[in-house]
């Protein structure tokens, strides 16, 4: 288990859709154990393999303490719309305000290839919808009908937690 560096905008793997798994083996194993270690030190709540410049379709999402591993993932299921303020890994000091759906469900497969489900509205449903997207080479930005609505929260390279006070704007980096 290693960290990885995070791609950050502008490199063009960003925009790479992740492919299929069909082998879930050592290979697979190492990549989830890397993207968790990855968005742990970051921190995040998300992390997508494009982010770190593997295309395939994997993704770690943690929340309230847990940990869900996502391969192969798709939404197969939404309601309702919600508003809120979305970070992302990949573009570290900004925020925006992002409409997304309240309520999701999605299919995927575990690290064994077995297929799960997993329904999240909050953080989860907001986490499992933005990290979907860099599946698709999709960012948070691209919702965005310009860069002017991107909101500066004060966390660069060497800040820490005290730096949203700056702004006033503490936005979940979700990956």
């Amino acid at each position: 288990m290693s960290v990885r560096p995070i791609l950050l905008l502008g490199d063009p793997r960003l925009r790479l859709k992740g492919q299929p798994v069909d082998s879930f083996g050592k290979y697979l194993h190492e990549l989830l154990d890397d993207l968790a270690a990855t968005m742990r030190d970051a921190p995040g709540v998300g992390l997508a393999a494009p982010q770190i410049g593997e295309t395939l379709a994997a993704c770690v999402i943690e929340v309230e303490g847990r940990l869900h591993e996502l391969v192969n993932p798709r939404i197969t299921k939404s309601t309702g719309d919600d508003r809120d303020l979305e970070g992302c890994l990949s573009i570290p000091g900004y925020a925006a305000y992002v409409t997304r759906r309240e309520r999701v469900w999605v299919v995927a497969q575990n690290r064994v290839g077995k297929k799960i489900k997993i329904a999240g509205s909050g953080l989860l449903g907001r986490a499992l919808q933005h990290e979907l997207d860099h599946l698709e080479g999709k960012l948070y930005i691209d919702y965005l009908d310009s860069m002017d609505e991107l909101i500066a929260t004060g966390h660069g390279e060497d800040d820490d937690e005290e730096a949203t006070s700056d702004a006033e704007v503490p936005a979940p980096a979700l990956a």
